[in-house]
């Protein structure tokens, strides 16, 4: 690996990671070492309105700086105006270098061209073509063809070439102590104690990673019925039709939570809970930085999101052919990491995995997606 030996002199530096807030949590590792490195150094992350909603939450970040671009997917609004003026703010930050961090699907040279308007010097990131002078610290994007990384070991990776390691990898959230007695009071209203209860979140930002309701409803009734042990179903404002649906199915069996927290309220409720069953969505990614363990329903989109440092089973299901990626990138990741049909998942195996998790008797097997 070639080390760019000027970043050790870097000490404002802009850190782009424009999609969600899973990406954001899976990013952690690589900030914490760009500060752990040279501590002195103020970070500031350019990140989407949802990629905010977490930032708050990660102490590595001396600065949050919100831009909803048209070229990343997001329910922003967009006109050139805003552009402009997110070019001038940048300025105005006389930030030394600037790291883009992406999926080997996304195009980093928006990004580039924003960071070479707001006159930012230094530039590193992964690029599949010859950004030529919009990213002066280029290195070759060779995911998917050659490799799938983990989306965290790519991202450090990445900062490793401005000569910043870490020897913790975990992922990285904190939330302050009265988050946790204000859930602990909710909780015990609802008649659970704490920590003796199984979180169900049935929702993903896209239809293609959501695992059938009606399994999910099965599932539900399996977990409580065999266990003996609560269940809380999540989710946002625009998902509580999803729980409320569960709700009907188990006989009001679960306790629905959706649309009642906030993200702290949500981050403390997933951190306290037994386990979490979950479609491979953000919340997968909160189990894993407040090490809880977690089944995940693992659509077979994109293969580098499994959960990461943290007890896990992946039960991975196909997306409908209609449904699939119009990206020839990540087409081509799909036929290269996903050649066996993934079995049939039923509640059955689901309440299998749980088990596992809560009471296991050896060493996990879990499915390996990528390399790690």
């Amino acid at each position: 690996m070639v080390i760019f030996k000027e970043w050790k002199d870097l000490r404002n530096i802009l850190c782009i990671r424009l999609d969600n807030m899973g990406d954001v949590l899976m990013t952690t590792p690589a900030l914490r070492a760009l500060k752990d490195s040279f501590p002195e150094r103020k970070i500031t992350l350019l990140t989407s309105s949802a990629g905010k909603a977490v930032a708050q939450f990660i102490p590595t970040i001396d600065k949050v700086i919100v831009f909803d671009t048209p070229w990343v997917k997001n329910n922003g609004t967009f006109s050139s105006s805003k552009t402009f003026e997110m070019i001038e703010l940048l300025k105005r930050e006389n930030f030394d270098g600037a790291i883009i961090f992406t999926v080997y699907s996304q195009n980093p040279l928006p990004a580039a061209m924003l960071c070479h308007l707001a006159e930012i010097p230094k530039v590193l990131g992964y690029c599949r073509e010859n950004p030529y002078h919009l990213i002066s610290e280029w290195v070759p994007e060779e995911e998917p063809l050659t490799e799938i990384k983990h989306e965290v070991i790519r991202q450090l990776d990445l900062v490793g070439y401005a000569g910043c390691y870490i020897a913790n990898k975990e992922l990285n959230i904190c939330l302050p102590s009265d988050y946790d007695s204000d859930i602990t009071e909710l909780l015990k209203g609802k008649g659970i104690k704490q920590g003796n209860y199984i979180v169900i979140h049935p929702g993903a930002s896209e239809e293609k990673r959501m695992f059938p309701l009606d399994k999910f409803s099965e599932a539900a009734n399996l977990l409580v019925d065999r266990l003996g042990i609560p269940v809380v179903v999540t989710g946002n404002k625009e998902e509580r039709k999803l729980a409320e649906e569960i709700e009907r199915n188990t006989d009001n069996k679960v306790i629905n939570l959706a649309g009642e927290l906030d993200l702290s309220g949500f981050i403390a409720l997933i951190k306290k809970a037994k386990v979490v069953v979950s479609n491979n969505t953000g919340t997968v990614h909160i189990a894993a930085a407040t090490q809880t363990p977690v089944v995940v329903l693992y659509a077979l989109t994109n293969p580098q999101h499994a959960p990461w440092c943290v007890p896990h089973v992946v039960l991975p299901f196909d997306v409908p052919a209609d449904m699939l990626s119009k990206n020839t990138i990540i087409n081509y990741a799909y036929q290269k990491s996903f050649i066996n049909k993934p079995k049939e998942i039923t509640p059955e195996v689901i309440l299998s995995a749980v088990k596992q998790l809560i009471e296991p008797s050896q060493e996990f097997n879990l499915t390996k997606l990528v390399q790690t």
